[in-house]
């Protein structure tokens, strides 16, 4: 039996270093996705060829590699409420299909049907495409049940965000879903909402 595991991340290099160790624990690149707001411009549009690759379900075998780990094969595109993501993998092509094939006033945006079709609660994919939304980035590995709590492990080893805690510090605000139709964080917003949560375990 298949379980889709997720972690959230507010730094790109942890959602890296999260990534790099799932693979490095024999886990298939092309079980693993990444979703990663992109309002830095940390990529842009012709920096690779891989654009088309997120949108047919690559795997990032070769997207992770070099310095670092730099992905270097990522595609972008728009999520509906998030802005502008670098994405590759399973769940980059399922949201794009849903983005692609929505209704207009339909369901809630193509990264909570991707999340929730894989199996991840949807009050937990709220969540989950809320921090995307708030610059976070997103890893999901799809692990035979008896790997997921090793697969866990890694997540949050590598510092994943305690969901209960993020959804509840969210809520404080006022938040109650995730909206496709919210304006997408600027780079300065994002910024700010970083600086919220400063504790990182290095």
């Amino acid at each position: 039996m298949t379980r889709t595991v997720t972690g959230l991340f507010d730094h790109y290099s942890d959602a890296m270093s999260a990534v790099e160790e799932l693979r490095a624990t024999g886990i298939s690149d092309s079980d693993i996705s990444i979703v990663a707001n992109n309002a830095e411009g940390r990529y842009k549009d012709g920096d690779n060829d891989a654009a088309e690759g997120a949108g047919t379900g690559a795997g990032i075998g070769a997207a992770v590699g070099g310095v670092g780990g730099l992905l270097t094969g990522l595609g972008i595109m728009a999520i509906p409420g998030v802005g502008p993501v670098v994405a590759a993998g399973w769940l980059a092509a399922t949201a794009a299909g849903a983005v692609a094939g929505a209704v207009v006033g339909g369901a809630a945006g193509g990264l909570i049907g991707a999340l929730t079709e894989s199996g991840v609660d949807e009050r937990d994919a709220h969540v989950y495409a809320e921090g995307v939304r708030r610059g976070g980035t997103l890893v999901t590995a799809k692990v035979d049940e008896s790997r997921a709590v090793e697969a866990e492990a890694i997540l949050q080893r590598s510092n994943w965000v305690d969901l209960p805690t993020r959804r509840t510090a969210y809520e404080g605000e006022g938040w109650t879903a995730f909206d496709d139709a919210a304006d997408p964080y600027s780079k300065a917003e994002i910024d700010a909402e970083r600086n919220r949560y400063p504790n990182r375990v290095l």
